[in-house]
């Protein structure tokens, strides 16, 4: 119970007494609710909690499976400091140094090496390889920044045509063509109408929203999308299939949106984008009037209507429930509408030389 000047009160007989104030017992019980906290950090706030509630040291330590003398330590800590006394204080005693020679061997072990019968090192591994103690090597992987537990991926295109369509491609960012529209074309393949089994849980103080691992498919849809670039305009079309005839469907579809002037169409080397189908449809009487672009092998971070992918991914699909199809496909109809109302533009500022001096640097050693 609350006292008259707002306290609360807890009495410990044979201990130091706890008085927390209502500031105090929630910072303390948020502590302990949170999921990625230290494990010290829980600790000292449960103590602290269990001591306001009246528990003698004896029963916290068989609660939480601790020292008694801990118990009573932090239990008077923080009655002299408040929760100031519940930090952690610099450790007495000299502390450890390392010499160059130790820096080098950790640091070169980590690079051009790895452990028997293992792909990467652990700090534990690399300690006793290199003959370092773990928390030095801990540090010194640290300001380094190598991170041994992480890899990433990485792709170079082999297209002998780099050159020129990555120049192509650019120049029509940075300098387009006087009276034309420069449009990104490209699909969003397999979009899954994904419906988890249980409505999810809203998030609130101390825990983000969760929701069930498992799910029911209803499906799924192929999306065609052209990017406008100068306006940051989308046009989009949802199909069953991701064929040909799907594309050059599209097709008409975008000239039927831009109905008059040249159209400068970026696109990737997906064979639907370049088929006999494709080539007919593009000899057909006022279809000379669109000019394909076609990035180079493995470079889709040159069509700019990734972009627009990863924000549909990210802010509609990844985290949406859909009971059909047709669910999903409103959805994505209505994201496209607002992105349109909102005509976000993304602006390309390398040139081509500077991306090419940036691919000639592979590995930095």
């Amino acid at each position: 119970m609350y006292s008259e000047s707002g306290m609360l009160g807890c009495m410990s007989r044979k201990a130091v007494p706890i008085v927390l104030t209502p500031q105090e017992e929630a910072i303390l019980r948020r502590r302990v609710a949170m999921r990625h906290a230290p494990a010290s950090t829980v600790a000292r706030a449960s103590i602290v909690l269990a001591a306001c509630a009246g528990e003698t040291n004896d029963a916290i330590a068989d609660e939480l499976g601790m020292n008694r003398h801990s118990i009573a330590l932090w239990r008077q800590r923080f009655a002299a400091e408040r929760l100031a006394g519940l930090e952690e204080r610099p450790r007495p005693g000299r502390p450890t140094t390392y010499s160059d020679a130790d820096r080098v061997r950790v640091i070169e072990t980590a690079c051009t090496k790895t452990p028997e019968a293992e792909t990467h090192w652990s700090v534990r591994g690399l300690a006793a390889a290199t003959g370092v103690g773990r928390s030095t090597v801990h540090r010194l992987l640290r300001r380094a920044d190598l991170k041994p537990h992480r890899v990433s991926t990485f792709s170079r295109s082999n297209d002998p045509e780099f050159v020129a369509k990555l120049v192509d491609v650019v120049g029509l960012y940075l300098d387009p063509p006087e009276n034309a529209v420069v449009l990104c074309i490209d699909e969003k393949t397999q979009v899954q109408a994904l419906d988890r089994t249980q409505p999810q849980l809203p998030m609130r103080p101390g825990q983000i929203a969760r929701r069930t691992h498992d799910y029911k498919r209803h499906g799924t849809v192929q999306l065609y999308a052209a990017l406008e670039v100068q306006a940051g305009k989308v046009t989009a079309q949802t199909t069953q299939r991701h064929r040909s005839q799907e594309f050059t469907a599209f097709l008409d579809e975008v000239l039927r949106s831009y109905p008059t002037g040249e159209l400068h169409v970026i696109l990737d080397n997906v064979s639907s984008h370049h088929s006999a189908e494709v080539s007919r449809w593009h000899a057909k009487p006022g279809h000379d009037r669109v000019q394909f672009h076609p990035i180079p092998t493995y470079s889709s971070w040159l069509n700019l209507v990734e972009i627009f992918f990863n924000l549909l991914q990210a802010k509609v699909i990844r985290r949406g429930n859909f009971t059909s199809k047709r669910e999903l496909v409103q959805r994505i109809s209505h994201y496209i509408d607002h992105f349109n109302v909102e005509s976000n533009v993304f602006h390309w500022t390398k040139p081509a030389a500077s991306i090419l001096i940036s691919l000639n640097y592979e590995t930095g050693h």
